[in-house]
């Protein structure tokens, strides 16, 4: 298809998904809708790294580090008010407009202080600081042994509660993490078309020459990157209340590398792709495993990235803009 086609593309895709609880449920999958609300939060980790990634040119090997502190958030949160103990003379609460915009919050205080450090280096000194202050984190939501240490905390009380709205109920929390993802998708669109994207994304092509123009590059790239993990922070805020549970590994280095492929997978710099790329990489998750399964290969249900590793390669060499480049072609005058 048409460039052009994307539009209609995505209103066609969100009828769909508005529409899917009711289709699942139709069809006797009704556990289909969580499969896919995990789906649509990872969808807003993998866009937020695209923005950095994309627009930005910063290739963070650590961004599952602000999904892992958001969910830590509500989860310890919830953990104290089930405890009926007290987090810094406060008492623990899961009200969720009071827990979800404070894990957003600590996602980008986080963001900005590492990013701070990160953003001094770039290249593979980058890619390699990022990743070593996320495995720092990693090891100190470890070390919390009242928070469950290695073995992870769940959420005793439940899903946040918020007014009117009963997250209990799949159906219903489905529908706010497709909001949440609307949400963010249209911010980052807005982002990307502003003065501000246009001036991210000519760092990212040369970023001497902007330095030169007298753009402050480091403020720049930082801004990019405290808007990043904050919406890393509300997909963990979202992970959290979807899985009941958080655990160190959700900071871990292979998540974050989960979150590239996403991106990788879907089409790097166009937003549209990391939620196709979110799409693909969990469903083959999910489903090769089971395939391999019916198909009594054993050793590939256990080992199913032995099959997804060299269809990754594939994607990367002949479709260099990853889904959204195999379904949407250059016009004439695309840069």
């Amino acid at each position: 298809m048409p460039r052009s086609f994307e539009r209609p593309f995505l209103i066609a895709g969100l009828i769909l998904l508005i529409a899917f609880p009711y289709i699942a449920e139709a069809a006797g999958n009704a556990y289909f809708t969580s499969t896919v609300a995990r789906i649509l939060i990872f969808a807003i980790a993998a866009i937020s790294l695209d923005l950095i990634l994309g627009y930005g040119g910063m290739v963070s090997f650590g961004h599952a580090a602000y999904l892992g502190v958001g969910a830590y958030v509500v989860a310890i949160l919830s953990f104290h008010l089930y405890d009926g103990s007290a987090l810094f003379g406060l008492p623990g609460t899961e009200y969720a407009p009071v827990v979800w915009p404070l894990g957003v919050a600590v996602s980008a205080v986080a963001a900005l202080l590492l990013g701070a450090l990160c953003l001094r280096t770039s290249g593979i000194y980058f890619i390699m600081i990022t990743l070593a202050f996320a495995q720092m984190l990693f090891f100190l939501f470890v070390s919390l042994q009242r928070y469950g240490g290695d073995d992870g905390l769940f959420m005793f009380a439940g899903r946040s509660e918020m007014p009117f709205i009963d997250l209990e109920n799949d159906t219903v929390f489905y529908y706010v993490c497709l909001a949440f993802l609307v949400g963010f998708f249209l911010l980052c669109r807005a982002i990307v078309a502003s003065r501000f994207g246009r001036v991210l994304q000519g760092i990212r092509q040369n970023e001497r020459r902007m330095a030169a123009l007298g753009y402050p590059v480091y403020r720049y790239k930082l801004a990019a990157f405290v808007i990043a993990g904050a919406g890393a922070g509300l997909a963990g805020v979202l992970l959290a209340n979807h899985t009941k549970f958080v655990s160190p590994d959700m900071l871990h280095w292979t998540k974050s590398g989960d979150i590239l492929i996403m991106v990788i997978l879907g089409g790097i710099g166009t937003l549209t792709g990391p939620i196709l790329g979110s799409a693909a990489f969990l469903l083959l998750e999910e489903y090769l495993p089971v395939i391999f399964g019916d198909l009594s290969m054993d050793l590939l249900k256990d080992h199913w990235r032995v099959v997804f590793g060299p269809m990754l390669i594939l994607i990367v060499l002949f479709a260099r803009r990853g889904l959204y480049g195999v379904l949407f072609r250059k016009e004439n005058g695309d840069g």
